[in-house]
């Protein structure tokens, strides 16, 4: 795959929480801030400083870190990545021995209840590996409101699931398809609500009023 053709490692976070959320924003080209979304941006500002680039002890840190993976088609910015010394690690230049990626996430909010978090931060994982030849057992997920790490595990389930939803991205990007709206208690909370409109799918289309109209006659 070419690099013209790689989507948005961030976009896959989008994909996972809703697919017509994704659609809109990296095949419609919309988007609308919300609070969420300026401290969100804020944040990430924050945290891709590269002047931020420090060294304590066995750890050197990484901000704003471009990778990209052909196997997965994605390419994106890593918020912090941090190397820790390890055996099992790769050679670095200008620092000896060498050292282990553990991709650190930043959010703005809390925990969520599904996996897209931990998905974009497995993908970026699969990223590194695939960019430096290691193996890359685990990250974290900072989360602002909690102002707290949560360590994630990268499962064969949770790889194959970005597998997967790398793959479908792919898919509905080369048909430029956006999904149906599917209305959730998510949708309160989504910054495109007044573009999605999701509570009309909820409303019959057009045949289907005409085939109940026609079924009513006397």
């Amino acid at each position: 795959m070419q690099e013209d053709d790689y989507l948005q490692l961030s976009g896959l976070q989008h994909f996972l929480f809703c697919r017509r959320q994704w659609a809109l924003i990296h095949l419609e080209q919309q988007w609308a801030e919300n609070d969420r979304t300026v401290a969100g941006t804020l944040m990430h500002q924050n945290a891709h400083d590269p002047a931020q680039n420090s060294r304590r002890g066995d750890v050197l840190t990484v901000r704003a870190l471009r990778i990209h993976s052909p196997r997965l088609g994605l390419s994106g910015t890593c918020d912090v990545v941090e190397f820790h010394r390890d055996p099992n690690g790769v050679p670095l230049s200008r620092a000896e021995g060498t050292w282990l990626p553990y991709p650190v996430e930043y959010k703005h909010g809390s925990p969520k209840s599904g996996n897209c978090d931990a998905a974009q931060l497995c993908a970026q994982a699969m990223c590194l590996e695939e960019m430096l030849c290691c193996e890359i057992p685990e990250g974290a997920l900072y989360y602002g409101q909690t102002r707290r790490r949560q360590t994630v595990a990268f499962s064969p389930q949770l790889r194959q699931t970005v597998q997967e939803a790398a793959q479908e991205m792919h898919r509905l990007f080369d048909r430029r398809h956006t999904p149906k709206a599917k209305p959730s208690k998510s949708c309160n909370a989504c910054s495109l609500k007044d573009l999605c409109l999701p509570r009309l799918a909820q409303a019959p289309s057009v045949a289907e009023y005409l085939k109940t109209a026609e079924d009513e006659k006397p």
